[in-house]
């Protein structure tokens, strides 16, 4: 059940970073849907890698083959199952881990959970394996699109270079400009030189996600244990690399009063209720209030990194590291379309639950 998520709007992804295919199940998807096949492999290609020189040099085309749920260009209802291929997974790259627990990476937790691990490339704990999700978020957003909800996330910081301006005052068009996926030019350019220079030390580093999503519903979320912002942290979280989420003011806004973080509340032009700040990030009590909801996801450093390092391999004997393969400096802006399909999964899966 851990491949799994959603309650009605549901997702399962299978397959390892070295095997034959990746690929998935979406369950739940309303019939009717014009799928935009155009629209999809271009999530794909936003995520894919080799696509720049500051990501890993991995050649792979990530081109998606749909099996089953879909007729005439159209979805049916019924569960849509899709694949693709590993066509470049360089397999003797990682012969030399076959016996050794990388520092950081999930060698040695999933050697005690099963008893046996997939060392290429880290198997099932791979990054590759969101190659899926971009596929079931991309089918997602064609559905949230249809009800006027953007879903848009961008890279705000790499190391300790952050943009200056707030989000309500970014262009978000230029995202896509640049490949740190950085909507402001020339703090961009300062991110790109400095994911370069790390990656010629051949070590890494990390950054945080943000994203913004407009156009919300009222009373999307439920009470308790399923509220949004928890649902969306938990679907974030899933993310790998990822080690901190907050919404709203977030963690800044613990040296703030209560006096300067509430929302007040007042009628708008359109005699509609609305909130003069939005310091809750368009959730309360868990659930949707009408306002822009925006959210960061903090990635920690590439765990793989080319500088020698201390280990134990599996015969419990201490030993050196030296990886090497093809990976990346920075996974923060090959992150942007999977917090996007993240974001969006949550948050049809929610409105379902509503409806």
């Amino acid at each position: 059940m851990s491949n799994t998520i959603g309650k009605l709007f549901t997702f399962t992804s299978f397959g390892e970073s070295h095997g034959v295919a990746i690929g998935g199940v979406i369950d739940g998807c309303p019939a009717g849907l014009l799928l935009d096949m155009d629209f999809v492999q271009s999530e794909l290609d936003r995520r894919r890698p080799g696509q720049s020189e500051i990501t890993t040099e991995r050649a792979e085309s990530d081109k998606v083959e749909f099996l089953s749920g879909i007729f005439e260009g159209k979805t049916t209802g019924a569960p849509i199952a899709f694949i693709i291929h590993n066509t470049n997974s360089q397999s003797k790259d990682y012969e030399h881990l076959r016996n050794v627990y990388r520092p950081s990476h999930a060698d040695f937790t999933y050697s005690q959970k099963y008893g046996i691990r997939d060392y290429r490339g880290g198997g099932r704990s791979s990054a590759r394996e969101t190659a899926t999700r971009v596929v079931a978020g991309a089918v997602a957003k064609l559905v949230l699109r249809q009800k006027g909800i953007s879903i848009n996330a961008f890279t705000s910081q790499v190391g300790h270079i952050a943009i200056s301006n707030d989000i309500n005052n970014l262009d978000l068009s230029l995202t896509e400009s640049n490949t740190v996926r950085c909507p402001e030019p020339d703090t961009a350019q300062k991110m790109f030189d400095y994911i370069s220079a790390i990656k010629r030390e051949g070590d890494s580093i990390g950054g945080i996600v943000t994203c913004v999503i407009n156009n919300m519903p009222t009373g999307i979320g439920e009470p308790i244990f399923d509220k949004l912002n928890a649902r969306l942290a938990a679907a974030m979280l899933s993310i790998n690399a990822a080690h901190g989420f907050d919404y709203g003011s977030g963690f800044e806004g613990v040296a703030l009063r209560g006096s300067e973080t509430n929302d007040n509340f007042f009628i708008d032009n359109n005699n509609n209720i609305s909130t003069k700040t939005n310091n809750s990030g368009g959730i309360q009590g868990g659930i949707s209030n009408g306002q822009q909801i925006y959210f960061r996801v903090l990635f920690k450093p590439t765990a793989t990194i080319f500088k020698t390092q201390q280990t134990v391999n599996t015969a419990g004997e201490n030993v050196e590291l030296a990886a090497h393969g093809r990976h990346d400096p920075c996974v923060v802006p090959r992150a942007v379309p999977i917090v996007e399909a993240m974001a969006a999964m949550t948050i049809l899966d929610l409105m379902m639950e509503k409806n």
